[in-house]
């Protein structure tokens, strides 16, 4: 015994310095691999009306395993934790006091991506807590270190006198050498256009959507920006994963790579790219593009290389003793059960980044008959590829939407004001279709209504046939509508678990959002205020890719 034990030390001890190279070899080597043929072929089923029988996929095993899911790792990095690690946050004044919570204990960074942040009491209430930890640190050794970085989009982040901007100016002004703030701005306004269109119109065109809130190791992913209705009485959802080391150094990654290629806020609230890099409204739009997608699919490929590596180090030692582990240092760790996997997941069509609409559509396609699927948009508004997969495959749905009178846009003054009249009658659109094909007891919508809120929640639930528990959630920033695939920057999580009290949380959030509404008959819409004007109508078809 001693010999082999003798031979995993050795191997751990020249394995460890050379980790880093060995990484950065596999990414050259696994960005010519080929993915698989049934991922590629997605898009091209969804540009016609699929079948309703669907080949199986060839990585599923059994009719309940949750080795179906693997395939997402080949497009993006595997995370394996337990599920003990995952708590489910249900309203925003839980999301607001996590947030508050987890600020004042960080040490080492605070990363905080949105698209924008709020002027009220609440959100200078959550900078004055960052400026607190920010000011400790200076004061103690231990946390001096400690680095804030903040991604927000420019131009909803620059409205109006009072804005996110001059929200962070004094902390930057304070803490030059620990806060970063990077205002992401679209390369498809410019020009003319640029110069057109007037103040919140200008934010149809793209935008900075992502929502990752991130303290030392713990993450919050949610669909909720940092204003005081999201902390309050705007229903939206969100997860807390804690102590994952290696989740949060990815999303850090990734926010820091989106702030390279943005603007960069200074003190003086002027904002210019970094010295290198191409503007993106003033540069040439397809060099910038092609140099977005390079810096942050280098943040894609490499964890993903980087965790199979890992994992395949731990396959070797997999019968070692703890004191070989030990020599491993960070690449032997894992933690001591998996029983859940995350899957971050990205979308940034303006670089031809395309990840999370090949995995929604795949899910769509390869969801086994009579499984379910719990869809929520907080914006009804669905990709023509999406609602042809609703239509065309087996699965069972239930999808869950805001009714006009909790719309985000309820009330609002001008044009804006008749929002929720399109998305009602996008909604009345598809709910013909469903009825026309006889699909309505397959696919049924639901409409939140919540006295004095407004709903914003989005993701879905899958249930595998015959199962009561959901084993998969997607849950992040997208819509599944058309602003979502094809003009924001979107980030969400595909989790995938086989624990059973993390599979009651979810089961318990999806019942929740669910029960604060009403299935969506014919009658619905001969109420009063589900009424379209004429106007709204001929417009909404023009006008439905920026809303």
């Amino acid at each position: 015994m001693a010999a082999p034990m003798e031979v995993n030390r050795l191997l751990a001890s020249v394995l460890k310095p050379f980790a880093a190279g060995l990484t950065r070899l596999k990414v050259g080597l696994r960005r010519r691999e080929r993915r698989s043929s049934y991922l590629l072929l997605a898009p091209l089923l969804c540009e016609t009306k699929p079948q309703a029988d669907l080949p199986s996929s060839p990585c599923c095993g059994s009719a309940h395993s949750i080795q179906r899911f693997q395939w997402i790792g080949e497009l993006v990095p595997t995370f394996g934790i337990s599920g003990s690690q995952v708590k489910i946050l249900n309203s925003p004044s839980e999301f607001y006091g996590t947030m508050k919570e987890h600020i004042k204990m960080a040490k080492k960074r605070i990363v905080m991506a949105s698209l924008y942040l709020g002027t009220g009491p609440l959100e200078q209430e959550l900078v004055d807590c960052i400026e607190e930890t920010l000011q400790r640190s200076q004061e103690e050794p231990m946390i001096s270190d400690l680095r804030v970085s903040v991604l927000l989009d420019c131009i909803r982040g620059s409205r109006g006198k009072k804005n996110s901007r001059t929200m962070l100016i004094p902390l930057l002004k304070k803490f030059p050498n620990q806060v970063r703030v990077a205002l992401y701005h679209t390369p498809d306004l410019r020009g003319i256009l640029k110069f057109l269109l007037p103040e919140r119109f200008n934010e149809t065109i793209g935008l900075q959507h992502i929502k990752v809130y991130l303290f030392d190791n713990n993450v919050i992913i949610s669909g909720a920006n940092l204003s005081d209705s999201y902390f309050m009485n705007r229903q939206d959802r969100y997860v807390l994963l804690h102590n994952c080391q290696e989740i949060a150094d990815f999303f850090d990654e990734l926010v820091n790579a989106v702030s390279d290629v943005s603007l960069q806020l200074q003190h003086n609230d002027t904002a210019d790219v970094k010295p290198g890099m191409i503007h993106p409204f003033t540069g040439n739009r397809a060099d910038f593009c092609a140099a977005a997608n390079k810096r942050i699919m280098a943040v894609v490929n490499e964890a993903r290389s980087e965790q199979q590596f890992r994992n395949h180090i731990r396959d070797l030692f997999e019968n070692s003793s703890e004191e070989d582990l030990h020599v491993l240092g960070d690449i032997g760790t894992a933690p001591k059960f998996i029983d859940t996997w995350i899957y971050p997941i990205i979308q940034m069509r303006p670089f031809e980044i395309r990840i999370d609409e090949q995995v929604t559509e795949t899910l769509m396609i390869e969801a086994e008959a009579n499984s379910k699927m719990y869809l929520t948009s907080g914006y009804f508004n669905l990709t023509q590829a999406y609602m042809n997969l609703i239509l065309g495959t087996s699965t069972d749905y239930q999808i869950l939407l805001a009714s006009p009178e909790v719309n985000g846009f309820f009330g609002a003054r001008g044009v804006a004001g008749a929002i929720p009249s399109a998305y009602v009658y996008i909604a009345r659109q598809f709910y013909n279709r469903v009825y026309q094909s006889g699909l309505q007891d397959r696919i049924r919508l639901h409409e939140y209504f919540r006295k004095g809120w407004t709903f914003h929640a989005k993701g879905l639930w899958y249930y595998l046939s015959g199962s009561k528990w959901p084993c998969l959630t997607l849950i992040g920033s997208p819509n599944f509508g058309y602003r979502s695939v094809h003009r924001d920057l979107e980030a969400q999580l595909a989790i995938v678990t086989e624990n059973h009290k993390l599979q009651q949380q979810l089961k318990q959030e999806q019942e929740h959002l669910y029960c604060l509404s009403n299935e969506v008959l014919t009658t619905t819409f001969d109420q009063p205020n589900r009424y379209v004007k004429l106007w709204v109508k001929l417009v909404t078809p023009l006008i439905k890719n920026f809303f």
